[in-house]
């Protein structure tokens, strides 16, 4: 080992080439823990460093990315009307399709990223900062899955800009930088991230091409060519079957109510995920997975997580209560926790370490009202039938003021028990 560190430092190229530099000592550090110890002589060291941390959460979130590259396929051959018998039928078509139509998405939000992560610790000087592993791999999953590349990268561009480095860099951003990229596409380009259609990828991309999927489409549908200037997809949704919908649950239940989604979707599915939605929001068994690794590891706060849940299932009963003067606010509490991104939102967005609270009770608080708000949210605003996005933005703002609090009736408590004493 000692041999392959010393072949590995050859590479090193001086500080005074600052970028260069600056890639090299992301990969060191990535591939070998800090040796930086304390002076005083009594210390502890950990293998366990914030890229390890960063890691572990982007192998908690891997079912989800097997998962969502599978329904991708999934959903696009349902569109057309092939592969007709169950879930499984044509795996192999469905998983390539998707993995080809994920990948550019990928790369895209990593190219993005990264290079403006590189290049400002380039300019500053220092190490890269490891925040954006984590960003990186979300924001592909809380995607539409045909979300157009270039709006992509503009996105994330906002996001790490505006949203992180403005405020000093990794560890010191006030709002979850995966969540800002996805709510600048949704304010700047709504049309991109609402509707029936941009649930479900229905056209082939270059990558498709090139492994002759769109052909292979096309002859089995008995298509010879496309009318001229018409893509793929206009052509797909000028014939789309009438019995298929890309509308997704919540869609349904803001506008027909429960009865509507049930004509659609089965419970079955909507727990499994076999249902349209962002790339990585839909297979709640594989969610839960990620998030019972995180509570197990120590990444994941429990009570952000559970405090949340609990939020979110009295209002959902408390709005069950009053009545159904809004068709959404029928729909039985429980369904509401597996038909969008509840559990997604509640095990990846809510408990980010940087910008969630950080206290025990205020963890607890803030929590709740994610699951709270998140509701309200969802079921009383018609122009948007999902809620976890906004209300976690919107808790993020108000996170250091919930720990200020905690903390100050800490401090009376502790002060009172010192003047009784």
């Amino acid at each position: 080992m000692s041999k392959l560190l010393d072949f590995i430092k050859k590479f090193e190229p001086p500080k005074e080439k600052k970028f260069l530099h600056t890639l090299y000592d992301g990969f060191f550090t990535f591939a070998y823990a800090p040796n930086h110890v304390t002076k005083s002589g009594v210390h502890i060291r950990d293998g366990m460093d914030l890229k390890r941390t960063m890691f572990l959460v982007v192998q908690a979130l891997a079912l989800c990315y097997i998962f969502g590259i599978y329904n991708i396929g999934h959903q696009h051959y349902a569109a057309l009307g092939m592969y007709e018998g169950n879930f499984f039928t044509g795996a192999g078509a469905k998983f390539i399709y998707g993995a080809l139509q994920i990948l550019p998405i990928f790369i895209v939000a990593h190219v993005v990223g990264l290079g403006i992560e590189f290049f400002y610790a380039a300019k500053k000087g220092h190490s890269i900062e490891e925040g954006f592993l984590v960003s990186g791999a979300l924001i592909p999953l809380i995607m539409p899955p045909d979300i157009p590349l270039w709006m992509l990268g503009l996105a994330v561009a906002f996001a790490v800009i505006i949203g992180k480095e403005a405020f000093g860099g990794t560890g010191m951003n006030v709002l979850n930088i995966a969540l800002l990229a996805r709510v600048f596409v949704f304010f700047a380009y709504p049309g991109e991230i609402s509707g029936d259609f941009c649930w479900v990828a229905y056209d082939y991309n270059w990558l498709h091409k090139l492994f002759g999927f769109e052909g292979a489409t096309m002859a089995a549908l008995g298509i010879e060519a496309l009318p001229e200037g018409m893509t793929f997809a206009k052509y797909v949704l000028a014939n789309t079957p009438d019995a298929w919908t890309g509308a997704t649950p919540l869609a349904l239940a803001a506008k027909e109510g429960w009865a509507g989604v049930q004509a659609n979707y089965s419970n079955f599915e909507m727990f499994w995920g076999a249902i349209p939605g962002s790339i990585g929001e839909t297979c709640k068994p594989f969610i839960l997975i990620g998030a019972l690794m995180l509570i197990v590891l120590g990444i994941g706060s429990w009570r952000i997580m559970l405090s949340m849940l609990v939020g979110a299932i009295l209002t959902g009963m408390l709005m069950n209560w009053i009545g159904d003067f809004h068709a959404f606010m029928a729909v039985p509490w429980q369904y509401q926790l597996y038909m969008g991104s509840f559990f997604f939102a509640m095990a990846f967005m809510a408990t980010d370490p940087v910008t969630a609270a950080s206290t025990p009770m205020g963890k607890l608080i803030y929590g709740f009202m994610i699951g709270m708000v998140g509701m309200i949210i969802r079921v009383l605003n018609p122009a948007y039938p999902e809620g976890w996005m906004l209300a976690i933005l919107f808790m993020n703002v108000f996170a250091p003021l919930i720990d200020y609090y905690v903390l100050q009736a800490n401090i009376s408590k502790r002060l009172k028990r010192v003047k009784s004493a």
